[in-house]
């Protein structure tokens, strides 16, 4: 029921161009008449850019377009699915991507014939940080300096199309899973949540309680200026040689790979760290507190831990990413404490913990992004959208309490990222909302995908629906070059990239998302020399997009070409999350189920409630008074969002939870701001497929008065 627009791009002035959408068996579907006015021209060669609509065109199947009369040509084939089919199949392969990443033992053989990487990992030293090259990788030392060690880094995720750990993209990729296990539910892909964990236990190994010391790095790029040693990008090979890499030259790029920390132990660490790793501490808790709550207890103590350990007073300049800095040259963190500070306190809640520290922070956090951080939009680089979002959704489930800033405040932040870039995709020829004259542009353009997304929850405005669907058709193949970033997405998407385990397999990694297109200044010289050991991808060494290539921008599917098609965790992370968002709000159906309709007993009774919905409630619930919504009914089994909408004025009461039969852990549900005033909490519960019973109460006190329950999946 999408508007569907592809675009004819042509050399001149095009009059009078028809088209048809035919299927799979070359049969017509529909017909039409491509549009008359250009949308502007895209480089010297393409001087014109015409839309095609065929909205018309609603049963799934693939199909290509043709257009004949004052232009001819041929579309690549493309898929119309439903938002389950299409969202699901592209989350799923994005997980698979982060398979593909795994180091260590427990990896997923796989497609690309994965085997067990850096087992020396487990005992790895610590060692100081190095002096580098102005403006470069290389190391000036003679020789690293050993501090520590041996330390526990076995496993995690390798950053790109190279073989490093970075705890500050490990968190970053770990959030965006886990956030969307939370938004799926029971439509989540099987992998997620195994996924999700896989990368939480290497955090949760990377940050040492005990010591209370963050190791942020694993290995090292380049080698020295001197020679005497290598990095791991001087090395073309497969990551299960490593470890087997008996050439002294090598001993930090393979065999016996650096660990770096972020701090001494006991000391403060920059912030940006900081709050990003407790948010995927936090997010684990909250997916883990119904199924498995002692787990979801040692998570928040890891969150709640390392949180203390943020230096928000003096922070670091520049913040600690990676080594060098220029890697990951982050510049803002309130954005990455408001995320920590705000999942904390959504884990608080869902744990039965004092919430309100963490909102308070949250918000002056929030309150100082907003003051001089706004710069960006979703991506490694900000993680306002999904922190704003998260934080207004958490302080509905805390009673609203009075902090820094006031939802109406984020919401009103979530819709200028939407817009600007919204202002930006009206004037492109093909709607591009992202930046494809800089790096990451497909991360970011994901990212815009997320925040409308969470924009439309948080304020139930549509106006930018049209725009999202426009940034995917972008990210997905239509855009100036023809081809999908996004591997295994589309017919035509990237075949060479930098990614050296897909490259000796002489595959691609599917679900990996590619730099995109980028500023034409970072191809001058070309793109060098092919690597020892590299497979010559493509095999006739040419470049097929060149001619789409403009004055500012360009895009290369070439192994060597770093600068468009390495794929990396964050950019496939961002792509997982603004697919699931998507794909959550496509499908997202919610039944309400008003507490006066449900099977009250012990004393509990009905009363008049002109705020709550139905304009009634249930009071006296508790001391034997009990709520049972026996009528709750799913379609499939699995986990589902109850919402309780209730009213209290004491400070804060207690209700037990019981779920068919099964007692769960109750919640302390803090005051609304009185009897007649509403307001929500939510959480988590398994349910069977058909109907369920749901019961509230309190044996030994009183419990809130309630409103209504609404089940959401």
């Amino acid at each position: 029921t999408e508007v569907k627009q592809a675009y004819l791009m042509t050399t001149g002035a095009v009059a009078n161009a028809d088209f048809s959408v035919l299927d799979a068996h070359g049969h017509k579907v529909f017909t039409g008449t491509v549009g008359h006015t250009s949308r502007g021209a895209w480089n010297a060669r393409y001087t014109a850019v015409y839309p095609i609509t065929f909205s018309g065109v609603t049963a799934p199947g693939t199909y290509h377009i043709v257009v004949s009369g004052g232009a001819s040509g041929s579309s690549p084939s493309f898929t119309v699915a439903d938002a389950g089919a299409l969202y699901g199949k592209a989350v799923a392969d994005g997980v698979s991507f982060f398979q593909v990443q795994r180091d260590g033992p427990d990896v997923i053989k796989g497609a690309l014939d994965r085997k067990p990487s850096h087992l020396n990992d487990a005992s790895a030293s610590v060692y100081a940080i190095p002096n580098f090259q102005e403006d470069s990788d290389v190391i000036t030392d003679a020789k690293l300096t050993k501090i520590g060690g041996p330390v526990n880094v076995l496993g995690g995720w390798f950053d790109a199309g190279d073989y490093l750990k970075f705890t500050h993209t490990t968190a970053y990729g770990d959030v965006l899973l886990f956030a969307s296990e939370r938004a799926l539910g029971a439509a989540a892909p099987s992998t997620l949540d195994n996924e999700a964990h896989f990368g939480e236990r290497w955090l949760d190994q990377v940050w040492d309680q005990k010591t209370r010391t963050l190791y942020f790095q694993v290995g090292i790029g380049s080698g020295n200026d001197a020679g005497t040693f290598t990095g791991d990008h001087d090395i073309w090979r497969l990551p299960e040689n490593d470890d087997h890499d008996t050439d002294p030259t090598n001993r930090y790029a393979a065999a016996h790979r650096p660990v770096f920390r972020a701090n001494k132990p006991g000391g403060k660490i920059s912030p940006n760290l900081v709050g990003r790793v407790s948010a995927a501490f936090a997010l684990a808790a909250q997916v883990d507190a119904d199924s498995n709550p002692a787990q979801a207890a040692r998570e928040y103590q890891s969150a709640v831990s390392l949180y203390a350990q943020a230096e928000t007073v003096n922070p670091p300049n520049p913040l600690l990413t990676a080594l060098p800095n220029a890697f990951y040259p982050e510049a803002t963190w309130h954005d990455d404490m408001e995320l920590g500070a705000t999942e904390i306190a959504l884990a608080a809640q869902a744990l039965g913990h004092d919430d309100l520290p963490y909102l308070t922070d949250a918000a002056k956090f929030a309150k100082g992004y907003l003051a001089s951080e706004t710069a960006d939009t979703l991506n490694l680089y900000d993680t306002s959208a999904l922190a704003h979002a998260d934080l207004i959704r958490a302080l509905a489930a805390g009673g609203n309490p009075t902090v820094a800033v006031t939802p109406a405040t984020l919401i009103a932040d979530l819709k200028r990222q939407l817009q600007s870039a919204a202002t930006k995709a009206t004037a492109d020829p093909f709607h591009a909302g992202g930046d494809y004259n800089n790096f990451d542009v497909d991360s970011h353009t994901f990212g815009l995908m997320a925040t409308e997304a969470l924009y439309k929850e948080a304020s139930r405005d549509a106006s930018f629906d049209g725009f999202a669907t426009q940034q995917r058709d972008w990210l997905f193949g239509a855009n100036a070059w023809g081809t999908s970033f996004m591997v295994g997405e589309g017919s035509t998407y990237p075949q060479c990239m930098q990614h050296q385990v897909s490259n000796l397999a002489h595959s691609s990694a599917v679900g990996a998302v590619v730099n995109g297109p980028n500023d034409i200044t970072q191809f001058d010289g070309g793109l060098g020399d092919f690597q020892d050991g590299m497979v010559i991808c493509p095999a006739d060494q040419k470049d097929a997009f060149a001619q789409f290539s403009t004055t500012t921008s360009e895009y290369v599917d070439d192994v060597r070409s770093w600068q468009a098609v390495e794929p990396a965790l964050d950019m496939t992370g961002s792509a997982i999350l603004g697919l699931s968002l998507q794909q959550s709000l496509s499908a997202s159906v919610s039944t309400t189920y008003e507490a006066e309709s449900a099977t009250l007993a012990g004393g509990a009774r009905v009363d008049v409630c002109p705020a709550c919905s139905g304009d009634a409630k249930v009071r006296w619930v508790g001391n034997g008074g009990t709520v049972t919504f026996d009528r709750v009914s799913v379609p499939a089994a699995g986990v589902y969002r109850i919402t309780v909408a209730y009213c209290q004025d004491s400070p804060a009461r207690f209700t037990t939870v019981t779920v068919n039969g099964v007692a769960k852990t109750g919640l302390t549900l803090r005051s609304t701001g009185g009897f007649d005033t509403p307001g929500i909490r939510t959480f988590k519960a398994w349910l069977h497929a058909g109907t369920n019973t749901v019961s509230f109460g309190n044996p030994t006190d009183w419990a809130p008065d309630l409103d209504a329950i609404t089940v959401s999946f």
